[in-house]
């Protein structure tokens, strides 16, 4: 119990991030649950190995997230409910790593499926200690975690997208590597004629070189391409970031932290 006060007290602000899916219940559970569908659409995972499952449903893994020279390796334990009256689910997730290089440490999670009349509201909430030593500690609010918390939203749109329209990660993945380059290809052209223009002191160039500016980062991005910023990054009430009860005594692989603090739903 004390070391678990303890990474509490070391984690930071908890992140939120809510998106709405206009798809069933069991097409969203399907690509959120299932360990091989997972990895193709969150960012924050590359390969998910179940290990073993208990009578209760309480599963074992492995997860895997690559980079270029090394691969972070680390273990968790999660369960799934889908009883509730009311329609609603909830998966909660406990995690840890004892890589050095992982920005993260110890942590938990939940995700939470709420029926609406138009698919799903799919919210998740999660927590856990910067890794990394002193050198993830000083990072983790200024650059560690904003970067997960965006990382996790585009993650939701792709989960979106693949749910709604049948548009496959990967595809998605390209359209906003492209949406990117073509921004910021017209944002260095439009630097560009700017520059051209106050050499030669041409109006009509000057001009050219705003719009480009202002269309790459302003213009909508199709509605194919994956964005962050169409997921909510703060919970629109109480309710939607109570962390699932079940989360308490899920067993964790390590020591871990809460997902919200000390905030639990007991009802």
């Amino acid at each position: 119990m004390g070391n678990n006060r303890e990474q509490r007290t070391q984690a930071g602000k908890p992140l939120y991030i809510e998106t709405h899916i206009k798809a069933s219940m069991e097409r969203v559970w399907e690509l959120s649950q299932n360990p091989q569908q997972h990895p193709r659409w969150d960012l924050r995972f590359s390969r998910i190995v179940p290990i073993a499952e208990d009578e209760q449903g309480q599963l074992r893994f492995r997860y895997e997230f690559r980079l270029p020279l090394h691969t972070i390796r680390g273990t968790g334990t999660s369960l799934g409910h889908r009883q509730r009256a009311d329609g609603q689910a909830s998966s909660v997730l406990k995690f840890t790593t004892s890589d050095p290089l992982s920005p993260i440490g110890p942590g938990a999670g939940y995700w939470r499926y709420i029926p609406t009349d138009h698919g799903v509201r799919f919210i998740t909430g999660y927590n856990y200690v910067p890794g990394m030593s002193l050198v993830g500690k000083l990072l983790d609010t200024s650059v560690i975690r904003p970067a997960l918390g965006w990382a996790t939203a585009l993650s939701f749109d792709r989960m979106r997208l693949w749910a709604e329209s049948d548009v496959d990660p990967t595809v998605s993945r390209n359209r906003w590597f492209i949406d990117v380059g073509s921004r910021a290809a017209g944002a260095l052209t439009g630097f560009g004629l700017l520059r051209r223009a106050q050499s030669i002191r041409h109006p009509l160039l000057a001009t050219m070189g705003m719009a480009a500016i202002a269309m790459s980062l302003f213009a909508k991005p199709h509605d194919g391409v994956p964005q962050a910023r169409r997921c909510l990054r703060r919970a629109p009430d109480a309710l939607s970031a109570r962390v699932p009860s079940a989360l308490a005594d899920l067993p964790a692989p390590d020591q871990v932290v809460s997902a919200t603090g000390d905030q639990e739903d007991r009802t």
